[in-house]
């Protein structure tokens, strides 16, 4: 076997070996930038995200824009699933990697997770600001096998793409966080969405949802479908963590769902 076929392809990361030691690097370049001469001194973590993803260094709106996103996305409330999927692992003693998978697994979904950006976005690449197609595809999806089913492992889609049919209007923080990513952006989408709002709410009777904002933020800044995904995932992390490790110290007699309605008929812990 020749010694190329030994060896990892990645058009982003390079590596220089140590001389006297293969197995070690001496140095790391991501997508050409020496990770510790460049990129760890003078880059912020938003700008070193950008650019592991696209390749290339962000502009100055692209940077603050993608900081936005991170700050809402890692501020996840408890009321989403994948966070409450990780206060349930936290509060059961689970480990803390358990507790962030069951975080992924559950905000992976397609309703107000993270494939519900995905195909958002691929909403965005077919229409892009022209109000007439968006109507058309949003209702086209809510219909079962249409020209726009959903093949692969996901069911039938349930509801319009980005918006949810379970709330009467959209909640403030979702209208703040567009309006603050609308003026931010020197994009299209966020500001044709935010333009948009209301006729789009009106023609597929549902709110604008927090995962129609992201998608919207993520094609201005340039992302694929794939890369969105990838990110929405990643940033709300840090909510599922904290607010797991919160319930794991306050322990499962205060947590809603098991707390008053466990009753031990012999307690091996009392004594008599």
């Amino acid at each position: 076997m020749s010694q190329s076929r030994l060896v990892y392809q990645s058009n982003i990361w390079q590596e220089e070996a140590e001389a006297n030691n293969p197995f070690a690097a001496q140095a790391y370049f991501c997508h050409g930038y020496d990770v510790y001469k460049h990129i760890v001194p003078n880059a912020t973590w938003i700008e070193s995200l950008f650019l592991l993803f696209k390749g290339e260094r962000p502009s100055s709106q692209q940077a603050q824009l993608l900081e936005k996103v991170a700050v809402i996305l890692s501020h996840t409330s408890i009321r989403d699933a994948s966070v409450r999927a990780a206060m349930n692992s936290g509060v059961s003693g689970a480990t803390h990697a358990a507790t962030l998978m069951a975080a992924l697994a559950v905000g992976a979904g397609q309703y107000g997770g993270s494939h519900e950006v995905n195909l958002a976005m691929q909403l965005w690449q077919l229409c892009g600001c022209d109000l007439g197609q968006w109507q058309t595809h949003l209702l086209a999806y809510q219909q079962p096998k249409t020209a726009h089913h959903v093949t692969d492992i996901w069911h039938d889609i349930e509801h319009p793409i980005g918006f949810d049919p379970n709330c009467p209007q959209c909640p403030a923080p979702i209208l703040q966080a567009l309006r603050l990513l609308a003026q931010m952006s020197d994009g299209q989408a966020l500001k044709w969405l935010h333009q948009q709002r209301e006729t789009l709410e009106q023609t597929v009777n549902a709110s604008l949802a927090l995962t129609g904002v992201m998608a919207a933020a993520f094609y201005d800044l340039g992302f694929t479908e794939h890369q969105a995904e990838m990110l929405f995932l990643v940033l709300r992390l840090p909510s599922a963590a904290v607010f797991a490790l919160e319930q794991q110290q306050l322990g499962w007699r205060k947590f809603p769902f098991f707390g008053e309605q466990i009753q031990l008929a012999n307690d091996c812990g009392v004594k008599e």
